[in-house]
């Protein structure tokens, strides 16, 4: 157990120090050396994905006992806690969302209310109701329209504080729609109903993600390049539709970021499993325990900081300032887990959430 628990919590920090390069950027500044960009742009949505699928995972080893025993009596406390965890969530996402529109945590608690309702659900069942939900999204793109409320320059979205503008954006066009993205959940929680302690699994399972991620990439590129004929118009209107860009999420976003995420999540596992001892692994192993309040802290701290020194610049600093200041925050980050975590069991919010849920 100690094992397989030091590699996902490797697998969720990373994913955390991702999301702060992703978000850095997008909120700081983007412009400046294309090698940079394309340095940052290799975790747009990506690092995100594998979070929500490592979340997934998480609700698997809480119900896995209590499932495979039978146990009623223990999977309702589990219900009940995942319940009660699913509000708490939604709720403190919002509580921010004025000044952190790209909030993840408010759609976490729609994904767990939703994964709940399958816990005890054939692994079968779990992954056809996945691939079920990622499929169904083009169908909705077509009926729907995507850009409804979007003003994709400035990325602001009106009437979000209105009920048919919340409900849209929280299930159908928002950052990570609860259509498709209780997918990824739904695959991690097949994923950690699995025999994580097996090395076959896990190594067979790093090299079929990786297979299947690079074939969607070469495919996307391929399908691209033959249609559009070298015209740009026509590349633009086709990475929309072909492309492995989060927004909007189409299948070829989908089955890649969940072909990536368990390739990082099955690396950290065999990784971690091998270098147990490491102090970057230990340093990392604290650094993903206390993934929930670095989430909200880089939020609140990270870039609150850069609001307070120069809230006119917002938007205008170099993708060099922006990537390189994820940086700085990340170490400090890490830092600030192995020394809280040398006195503490859990992190700020993390008590907090136990406290409040059980």
């Amino acid at each position: 157990m100690k094992q397989r628990i030091i590699g996902i919590n490797v697998a969720r920090a990373l994913a955390v120090i991702g999301m702060i390069i992703v978000n850095f950027k997008v909120v700081f500044g983007e412009n400046g050396h294309s090698w940079v960009k394309s340095f940052a742009s290799i975790f747009d949505g990506k690092a995100a994905a594998t979070f929500v699928v490592l979340a997934g995972i998480g609700l698997a080893l809480m119900t896995n006992s209590a499932i495979k025993n039978n146990d009623q009596t223990k999977l309702k406390v589990a219900r009940i806690r995942i319940m009660k965890r699913a509000v708490f969530l939604f709720f403190v996402g919002l509580s921010y969302i004025t000044i952190w529109p790209a909030d993840i945590l408010h759609f976490y608690g729609i994904y767990m209310a939703i994964v709940m309702a399958l816990l005890t659900c054939k692994e079968k069942t779990i992954l056809i109701s996945g691939i079920c939900i990622i499929l169904v999204y083009p169908i909705l793109v077509t009926v729907l329209n995507y850009e409804t409320g979007w003003d994709f320059a400035t990325l602001e979205y009106q009437g979000f504080w209105t009920f048919k503008g919340f409900i849209r954006n929280l299930f159908f066009n928002g950052f990570h729609p609860v259509i498709p993205w209780t997918a990824f959940m739904l695959f991690g929680y097949w994923f950690g109903k699995q025999d994580l302690h097996n090395e076959e699994f896990v190594k067979k399972t790093f090299w079929m993600s990786t297979i299947i991620f690079i074939a969607i990439q070469v495919v996307s590129y391929l399908t691209i390049s033959t249609l559009s004929e070298g015209n740009q118009e026509a590349t633009l209107e086709l990475i929309e539709i072909f492309g492995t860009k989060p927004m909007p999420p189409l299948p070829i976003y989908m089955f890649s970021g969940v072909a990536i995420a368990f390739a990082i999540i099955s690396a950290c596992i065999l990784i971690s499993k091998k270098f147990e001892n490491n102090f970057i692994i230990d340093a990392l192993n604290k650094t993903g325990q206390l993934a929930f309040t670095l989430y909200v802290a880089h939020v609140i701290v990270g870039m609150g900081i850069i609001e307070v020194i120069n809230p006119f610049k917002i938007g205008n600093y170099s993708i060099e300032f922006s990537v390189g200041y994820a940086i700085v925050f990340s170490v400090l980050c890490v830092l600030f887990a192995v020394i809280w975590m040398k006195y503490k069991k859990s992190g700020p919010l993390e008590w907090v959430m136990r406290k409040v849920t059980g």
